[in-house]
């Protein structure tokens, strides 16, 4: 039996972020729309695709309280992996399964070039794949999306709300170096 979907809206440092789980585990996350209503909307939308019954806005459980409070102190600089966050990734297809937990495995301040994770997956020359993989991440951020970057470290499409310029502030507030700037070699 599937339990029912839950959603709630919370205030972080970088504007208002929305969660959807359900049981104890996230399944969706919502990074700052253009308001909070359109966050709100959002996250009701994207969560009830989730195969399970309507989307209700209620109150986080214990473990959905303790996410938050993860996620507004990463957001705010005290710098979190976020991997204690239980998530169910169970209704994703397999390749994306395994670039969101090769992904999920790379620390605050670090990246890895969509052409590594693609190799770490086991399927070397597939970096387009896990950047269509990336691109619909329904968890960023406990799922760091963000932390994979082209292979000249430059950064390029990120479909998150607020696009590259999201992606270039969370890298910031990670303190990761190196990013933004194509190499030279």
């Amino acid at each position: 039996m599937a339990h029912p979907v839950a959603a709630a809206l919370f205030d972080t440092a970088i504007g208002c972020c929305a969660i959807a789980w359900s049981g104890d585990a996230v399944i969706r996350f919502q990074l700052p729309e253009a308001s909070p209503a359109a966050t709100r909307a959002r996250i009701t939308r994207i969560a009830a695709g989730y195969p399970s019954a309507e989307v209700h806005e209620r109150a986080p459980t214990a473990v959905i309280a303790e996410a938050i409070a993860g996620i507004r102190a990463h957001l705010a600089g005290e710098l979190d992996d976020l991997r204690w966050i239980p998530v169910d990734t169970s209704a994703i297809p397999a390749f994306h399964r395994a670039v969101y937990a090769v992904t999920r495995a790379i620390d605050p301040g670090h990246t890895l070039s969509y052409g590594q994770v693609a190799e770490r997956v086991g399927a070397p020359g597939a970096a387009q794949a896990v950047g269509q993989a990336l691109g619909r991440n329904p968890i960023p951020l406990i799922i760091p999306c963000h932390r994979v970057l082209a292979a000249d470290h430059a950064l390029h499409g990120f479909t998150a709300p607020g696009g590259i310029d999201t992606k270039r502030r969370l890298l910031t507030i990670e303190r990761t170096p190196g990013f933004g700037e194509p190499t030279l070699f």
